[in-house]
């Protein structure tokens, strides 16, 4: 693609593991860049070299959390060095874009299948990775979901039998919640081996299909979205019919249970949720 030109959208998925910047206007006509995450000097720093090659209109922001919305900052994360990091500001001070939307990694993602994926059409419906960590967002009544804050689905608390697993979970504040019993780094935390290279028949998968089936289903009760989008690496492995059954075990027949789908985006939607934002 040639050199873009007017004024641009631009997104910045903001991840714990990596950072994707993107400028365009959808799908089709993105120009992306990523880089890992390091130290918030670096990392803000290469996001505002990218966004200065552009004339940007306005720039949405996706940011792993906890985050403070209203203040566009982070707050309790697990990294350490970036508690308390004002990204808005930083960014606003370097770049100079003063149209700045910002909100989770995940409701960005959301919001990205909302525009042009699974979501498109759906008034309620929800959006879950599970990879290294779990995290959720929500499109409610055909708006993101916040609150006093915003959600954090990948903490809900897990039924947890001991017996069958005595892994006690790697969430640093919580141990066994959902994303401690779950997320990619317990399951490897839990067998020693990183979830991407255990075997299909790995007993590792049955324990984890349980987890995710009253994962989603505690979410479906508490939310009742009309479809459920499932992302992630370790998602892809431990398969959706498998999940879905383990889904209809859990709620036993009480709910209906909605459409439980891969994003169509893939891995581009958080940054092109970013940019959907921006686009608000």
């Amino acid at each position: 693609m040639g050199k873009m030109t007017g004024r641009l959208l631009a997104g910045i998925e903001a991840g714990g593991t990596k950072f994707v910047c993107g400028v365009g206007t959808g799908p089709d006509d993105v120009v992306r860049e990523e880089f890992p995450t390091t130290t918030p000097e670096e990392t803000l720093g290469r996001v505002s070299e990218f966004l200065r090659r552009f004339e940007v209109e306005s720039l949405g922001i996706g940011c792993f959390g906890p985050v403070d919305l209203k203040r566009g900052r982070i707050t309790s994360t697990p990294k350490v060095a970036w508690r308390g990091v004002e990204v808005v500001r930083m960014l606003r001070e370097a770049t100079r874009i003063e149209r700045i939307a910002f909100d989770t990694d995940v409701n960005a993602a959301a919001f990205g299948e909302y525009r042009w994926g699974a979501g498109r059409g759906m008034e309620t419906f929800l959006y879950l990775t599970v990879g290294t960590g779990i995290g959720g967002g929500a499109m409610v009544n055909g708006r993101l979901l916040h609150g006093l804050t915003h959600t954090e689905m990948g903490h809900i608390r897990m039924p947890h039998d001991w017996k069958r697993d005595p892994y006690a979970g790697d969430c640093f504040a919580h141990g066994d919640c959902f994303e401690g019993l779950a997320s990619g780094h317990a399951m490897e935390m839990r067998w020693g081996v990183k979830a991407e290279n255990l075997a299909d028949g790995h007993p590792a998968w049955e324990l984890e299909t349980h987890y995710l089936g009253m994962g989603i289903a505690s979410l479906i009760c508490a939310l009742s979205p009309e479809k459920v989008i499932v992302g992630g690496g370790v998602m892809k492995r431990a398969g959706f019919e498998a999940v879905r059954a383990a889904v209809r075990a859990a709620v036993n027949g009480y709910l209906e249970i909605p459409e439980i789908v891969p994003p169509k985006l893939g891995g581009n939607a958080g940054v092109l949720g970013a940019i959907a934002l921006a686009g608000e």
